[in-house]
């Protein structure tokens, strides 16, 4: 199981740090400021409706909460000395994880 969980690990890191920025960049300042111009309602619209968008952003969601969920796991184990309570941790940090996983998924697609 632990090989599974460092592998949810490192790709939600990854996809993390190579997407998430970019959107912010966009949708935060080049957007805003001018610097590009921005999609219309229209394009936006069509582009998240389309099925393949939203099963990308629900894998961006689930991978960066199960980042969140190791890292944050470890942190209070390792870094916290907490490991006596570490089946609690467990439940908290990956239970957490995959309650966000499901709301994402149900926001995502069943808005269909």
């Amino acid at each position: 199981m632990e090989p599974f969980l460092w592998l949810l690990f490192s790709a939600g890191g990854v996809l993390s740090a190579l997407l998430i920025p970019a959107m912010l960049f966009l949708f935060g300042v080049a957007f805003p400021l001018g610097w590009v111009s921005p999609p219309g309602h229209a394009h936006l619209s069509a582009v998240l409706g389309h099925p393949v968008t939203r099963v990308v952003l629900l894998g961006l969601c689930v991978l960066a909460l199960f980042h969140w969920a190791h890292r944050f796991r470890y942190a209070l184990s390792d870094g916290l000395q907490l490991k006596h309570l570490d089946r609690a941790i467990n439940l908290f940090c990956y239970g957490g994880a995959l309650a966000g996983s499901a709301v994402a998924g149900y926001l995502l697609l069943a808005a269909w």
